[in-house]
């Protein structure tokens, strides 16, 4: 059994035994059958103490994802009591760059994080030991075409080539958006080495492009909207819709001792991911209000993104076309067994 399930039982048996014993002690001063008041009032304070025990024992989990609409099933969770309803005291937070999330989940600073596929593989070709416990998007047509690589106001880029000597700032190097990127530009006929990325968190990336300090982007929605707006950017190419893939966008990942170690936890975890889920594919307001509240964006500018596709249920085989893209793009420092990377 896991962690938070047995620590609740402790805790169960302690008001007993100490309820025995004090019970015992006020009785020997007293003729027998007649419990004193105070042994009667602690009896009652031991037993409410037990009640509220068993309320109380939520795994407290730390979280993290970055300002993107993929992990949409847990921010639904969390604002809507599913996590709570599962045991779950999850503390969800806002980091600035995926590439950070693994080593955040290593030090243990946070258990559970979402990190894009070629993170969460780079990290383990790496030699982290982390393992998906459940999955959260998958790319599907609506949500590729809301992916752009937007230029600067001013900077013409009409095809690949034209990024050939350019500075494009990507929300993590080695992440989701820079991979497909690259893969695009491989499939248009341009060497990725001869583009210069920089890593630009998603927030700003509209004033990294006003200030000239780079020349392009790979964002998504609301944030394309939103430098289109503001008169900094627009689309010079949708090239994850170009790549036209079904594959996961992002899972969320924890160390495999943790997983191993609080089984019920995960168990707890994905069943609240599922439950959410649900709400995500079904309701468009109730997840845009979800996704405002953790990004900080504007609910009018999430309310007009494509809604992405969450999908739970997560195999092994899922990883494929990411190891191989990976593989191509010399991204993998050692070999993965795929089978190990989906917790049972």
């Amino acid at each position: 059994m896991g962690h938070h399930s047995s620590g609740g039982a402790a805790w169960m048996q302690r008001p007993k035994s100490r309820e025995k014993a004090t019970t015992s002690r006020a009785r020997s001063s007293r003729p027998s059958g007649t419990p004193s008041a105070l042994a009667l009032a602690l009896a009652s304070a031991f037993a409410a103490f037990g009640v509220a025990s068993a309320h109380a024992d939520a795994y407290k989990l730390h979280m993290a994802c970055t300002a993107t609409a993929d992990c949409a099933s847990a921010m639904v969770a969390r604002d809507e009591g599913i996590f709570a309803k599962h045991n779950l005291d999850v503390d969800l937070k806002l980091i600035g760059i995926n590439t950070n999330i693994p080593p955040a989940i290593v030090s243990d600073s946070i258990q559970i994080g979402g990190p894009t596929e070629p993170v969460f593989l780079q990290a383990v070709s790496g030699g982290l030991d982390l393992v998906a416990i459940a999955g959260a998007t998958i790319m599907q047509p609506s949500s590729n075409e809301s992916i752009a690589a937007v230029a600067r106001t001013g900077v013409t880029i009409k095809d690949a080539k034209d990024f050939v000597g350019k500075k494009v700032g990507a929300p993590g190097i080695g992440a989701y958006l820079h991979v497909l990127f690259r893969k695009w530009l491989v499939e248009k006929g341009v060497d990725p080495k001869d583009v210069n990325f920089v890593e630009v968190t998603f927030p700003t990336m509209s004033d990294a492009l006003k200030s000239g300090a780079v020349d392009a982007v790979l964002t998504g929605e609301p944030f394309i909207t939103r430098m289109a707006k503001a008169g900094t950017g627009e689309v010079a190419a949708r090239y994850v819709a170009d790549l036209a893939r079904s594959e996961p966008v992002i899972s969320y990942v924890s160390t495999r001792a943790f997983a191993e170690k609080n089984p019920e936890v995960v168990k707890d975890f994905r069943a609240a991911i599922e439950e959410a889920a649900a709400i995500v594919n079904s309701d468009r307001e109730k997840t845009s209000e979800a996704v405002a509240k953790f990004t900080k964006l504007p609910i009018e500018l999430v309310r007009i993104s494509p809604a992405n596709l969450t999908h739970p249920a997560l195999k092994a085989s899922d990883f494929g076309w990411w190891l191989e893209t990976m593989k191509q793009q010399d991204m993998l420092q050692a070999p993965i067994d795929v089978s190990k990377l989906v917790v049972p």
